[in-house]
């Protein structure tokens, strides 16, 4: 029973995987533009280089002025982009603390299209548990989204 209870505040991970029916390429550029970013997730002003720092823009909530800061930790063109996701307001009982994790897409070539696996690392519970509940939905139906804005494109 002591296992149990110190692993829930152990932090969680949302993952997310699935095979693409487009070339890496293809999948990089849905990642890594940030205009076909603001299709699939929100407004940002991403670029694809190590120390750019860049913001996602959403709804606020409660005391948090939904503006997500991030900053680009590792680029490796078709095949890996990492970086940290921080927002939230400690402020803000009703949605929990602040969240300070980091993101990372793993491309992997693979017969017919792009096996693409989607880590969000580092929700601390309780703090965190409205945005993994609600995150973890979200990035469930991001794999779709991707596929079609590349699709479209």
């Amino acid at each position: 029973m002591n296992h149990q209870a110190s692993s829930s505040l152990a932090p969680r991970d949302i993952v997310v995987e699935d095979v693409l029916p487009h070339s890496p390429e293809k999948v990089w550029r849905a990642l890594t533009t940030s205009e076909l970013i603001g299709r699939w997730l929100m407004p940002n002003d991403l670029k694809p280089v190590v120390g750019h720092r860049f913001t996602f823009k959403t709804q606020p909530m409660g005391g948090w002025d939904g503006i997500v800061h991030c900053q680009v930790l590792e680029v490796d063109p078709n095949r890996r982009l990492v970086y940290s996701w921080k927002g939230g307001s400690d402020d803000n009982p009703k949605y929990g603390a602040k969240l300070d994790s980091v993101v990372t897409w793993t491309l992997t070539s693979e017969r017919g299209g792009t096996r693409l696996r989607l880590v969000h690392a580092g929700f601390r519970s309780p703090g965190n548990d409205f945005a993994y509940g609600a995150m973890k939905q979200g990035w469930g139906h991001i794999m779709g989204r991707i596929a079609e804005i590349i699709e479209g494109d």
